[in-house]
């Protein structure tokens, strides 16, 4: 396999731009596996409730009246067994165990992926480096690639609106196609980031599951789980734009 030093600056930036799109396409597979898990939470959820539902309130005057006139072995049997089905029961057990395994699986396979997406990251970085290397040997200028600083960012959006709105030269036409390519180095830095903090998220919820916890606290993971609070959407549908 040809090094990176020994292909051209054209090259490099194709190279950048197919291990850009591989790394959204493992976006859209964590995006599509966080909706799958956040299924496989709900039915955690209705599981659990269901173990929980409290018995029919014999107290009631009016349940009893109806007790009173449908009074048959399979309504007594009903209610001596708590309120609960037989076959629900069962159910409920098989779907509680069910969800649990998915979830887990749901987590050792968003890790695969994180590992996929951390890994296409260094590529570019080491991509872009080798290509500014080369840029340096023919200019005196100074390309260098910042990738953690959210300033840097909001800055380059800014510049890049601003180019929009005046007439190109040639000048400008070569400062953006440099930009181009940090630029989606940058967003994927960016996206990592967020994507990161949200599986640790879901990892945290998975390993906090447990048949005591409250109602309240399992409905909020799953809250959560949906709202996924560490990803910024307008950065990740500016990023598909890039998509060609």
């Amino acid at each position: 396999m040809e090094s990176k030093e020994g292909k051209s600056l054209s090259e490099l930036e194709e190279e950048i731009f197919e291990e850009f799109r591989d790394f959204m396409k493992g976006i859209a597979k964590i995006d599509q596996l966080g909706i799958a898990g956040s299924r496989l939470l709900s039915g955690f959820q209705q599981a659990l409730e269901f173990t929980r539902r409290p018995p029919i309130d014999t107290n009631s005057k009016l349940v009893e009246k109806i007790i009173v006139a449908n009074e048959t072995k399979r309504v007594k049997a009903y209610i001596n067994s708590g309120c609960r089905k037989l076959h629900e029961s069962i159910q409920s057990v098989t779907n509680f165990h069910s969800c649990t395994r998915g979830l887990c699986n749901h987590i050792s396979k968003a890790k695969e992926i994180l590992d996929e997406l951390e890994g296409l990251l260094g590529d570019v970085t080491s991509s872009i480096q080798t290509r500014n290397g080369k840029l340096l040997a023919l200019s005196d200028r100074d390309f260098e690639v910042e990738l953690n600083e959210q300033a840097t960012y909001d800055d380059w959006e800014e510049k890049d609106a601003l180019s929009h709105s005046q007439s190109p030269d040639v000048t400008s036409t070569k400062k953006k196609k440099i930009t181009d390519v940090t630029h989606l180095a940058m967003v994927m830095t960016f996206i990592y980031s967020m994507v990161k903090q949200d599986y640790l998220m879901q990892e945290k919820i998975v390993s906090a599951l447990d048949l005591k916890m409250s109602s309240e606290e399992l409905e909020t993971y799953c809250q959560m789980w949906s709202l996924r609070p560490f990803i910024n959407d307008k950065i990740v549908h500016g990023a598909w734009e890039h998509i060609h």
